[in-house]
């Protein structure tokens, strides 16, 4: 976690675990049951075998190495979460541009998947592109990735999460609607899921009627 502290992931994760509303408890309003489902969720968390750090501008080496120490010591690795790439360091090797430099850093997550022949996941920043083209659709495109085309290229699965509700907040139908976009996958099909977005405790569900399959 390269942008948020381990203190606020913790706080994060457990308001979406414990569906506790994250304002009431940054404030302390929490009620007596909120306060039993956020224990709850806690002892869960504490045994889940996640582990976070939140060391800034890491490189890919440094990456490599503390997930090879953690498949060592845990005898399994099962996936790797990296927020965000764009907050990752080329290392001392100096590059032309940023775009250069990311380019690398997406090149050498791939490598890292390969070597430790898990999933790596990696977030993105987007240009901001769906934002300027006006009434228009804003959902996000391949090419809106930004400061690399790189990403595209690495990456086997390329998904966004496009929430309509954030340029039409005066629409009740798109209230707590977001939709799971898939651009490009490598080995299936393309297209976008709706589901159910609870901002209170920042979760993503299945929509109650279901939100199906994708939809082209």
């Amino acid at each position: 976690s390269l942008e948020m502290s381990k203190e606020a992931l913790l706080q994060r994760m457990l308001c979406s675990v414990a569906r506790v509303d994250a304002h009431k408890f940054r404030t302390g309003s929490l009620w007596q049951d909120d306060l039993r489902k956020i224990a709850h969720a806690l002892e869960k968390l504490s045994q889940a075998p996640i582990f976070v750090d939140d060391t800034p501008g890491m490189t890919v080496s440094e990456m490599r190495a503390k997930a090879r120490r953690l498949q060592q010591s845990k005898g399994a690795l099962d996936l790797v979460l990296v927020d965000y790439l764009q907050l990752m360091s080329g290392g001392s090797r100096r590059y032309e541009n940023r775009t250069q430099e990311v380019s690398a850093i997406s090149r050498g997550l791939k490598a890292l998947a390969k070597e430790l022949q898990v999933p790596v996941v990696a977030l993105s920043q987007l240009s901001r592109a769906p934002e300027s083209r006006g009434s228009g659709d804003h959902r996000p495109q391949l090419a809106d990735l930004r400061e690399s085309g790189s990403i595209e290229q690495d990456a086997d699965v390329v998904a966004f999460i496009f929430r309509e509700e954030v340029y039409k907040p005066d629409d009740p139908d798109l209230d707590g609607i977001a939709e799971l976009i898939i651009r490009k996958q490598r080995n299936g099909p393309t297209g976008t899921v709706k589901m159910a977005f609870l901002k209170s405790s920042t979760r993503f569900e299945s929509l109650a009627g279901g939100g199906g399959g994708p939809e082209e």
